[in-house]
């Protein structure tokens, strides 16, 4: 469940393939594309820009990659720190409450052969995340790269809410890790959503296809027109490890970082609970079943030894 919309009418691209060729030929194709929705971020997304950026990403000097922001009808559209890439930031063609409409935009942008959705524009990568979904990109022609999400803080966000947790303590936290500088440690002040790399997994708020397979997947499914978009997430998940040909890649020794921003399943305990019902409701009324948690273990890339393992058999 995601956090960057509003209220207001809005439509998604409907057929991704109109928008994205099959290939690619143009010599200043990125190697790597990252497309983001936003919705009043002013604090957050500077923060998220920056780690993405080529002075925090480390290891990836052979690396090309764009990053194109569609901002989702804020109060001011979005500034971004000065950096490389500069990203390419727009304004949604019609702003909605849920982010769909905004993510399929960016995608449609997307220059790049590897496409990565950062459907919350308030998580923040780590430093070695764009080399890793480089290097893991090239065990499979159709890859499903899922970075796995962690949230600033010791404890689920709209738990730590009800001890005093804001933005002033998160900014007070991301001091003492020793942000921005790119030797800051995320891990140590954040808590992870999934206990282990391979434990079963709802959803990524990075999730890396190969352009192709967003093509055939038509982006995000148009349907999910709820506030911060419900279910969307994880349904984008579920049908890209069920579309034909996909390989599952987990990944150990990345993550993103979700910063508190009052989004819309992180910020208050009960009004998550509350979310997390209702969007389940709608999903069930739209995909017959409960959403699934992704069980199967798929290929497991470590970043920190730059090896994979492709366990027994391929998911």
């Amino acid at each position: 469940m995601k956090s960057s919309g509003q209220d207001g009418a809005g439509e998604s691209i409907k057929d991704m393939s109109k928008v994205f060729p099959a290939k690619v030929t143009d010599l200043s194709t990125p190697d790597i594309s990252i497309a983001i929705t936003c919705w009043n971020m002013e604090r957050e997304l500077p923060r998220t820009l920056w780690s993405l950026s080529r002075a925090f990403q480390q290891g990836a000097d052979d690396l090309t990659w764009e990053i194109i922001v569609v901002d989702n009808g804020s109060d001011r559209l979005p500034l971004s720190p000065k950096m490389k890439p500069a990203p390419r930031i727009l304004a949604a063609r019609l702003p909605a409450p849920s982010p769909v409409g905004a993510m399929n935009e960016a995608l449609a942008l997307a220059r790049g052969q590897i496409i990565g959705a950062w459907i919350d524009g308030a998580r923040m990568a780590s430093p070695n995340l764009l080399a890793s979904v480089a290097r893991a990109a090239k065990a499979h022609q159709a890859p499903v790269i899922a970075i796995p999400n962690r949230q600033f803080g010791s404890d689920r966000q709209a738990t730590a809410a009800l001890q005093g947790y804001d933005r002033t303590a998160e900014d007070a936290l991301l001091a003492v890790a020793g942000w921005p500088e790119p030797s800051a440690d995320l891990f140590a002040v954040s808590w992870p959503e999934e206990p282990s790399p391979t434990a079963p997994m709802l959803e990524s708020n990075a999730l890396f296809l190969h352009r192709d397979t967003w093509a055939a997947l038509n982006g995000y499914d148009p349907a999910f027109v709820e506030a911060g978009g419900g279910m969307c997430n994880p349904d984008m998940l579920d049908r890209a490890l069920r579309h034909p040909g996909t390989q599952f890649i987990r990944m150990s020794g990345v993550a993103t970082f979700h910063q508190f921003h009052g989004g819309t399943s992180t910020s208050d305990e009960m009004r998550a609970v509350e979310m997390v019902k209702k969007a389940t409701r709608a999903y069930v009324a739209l995909r017959g079943h409960p959403p699934r948690k992704q069980r199967a273990r798929g290929w497991v890339y470590d970043a920190t030894t730059a090896t994979m393992d492709y366990g027994s058999s391929k998911v």
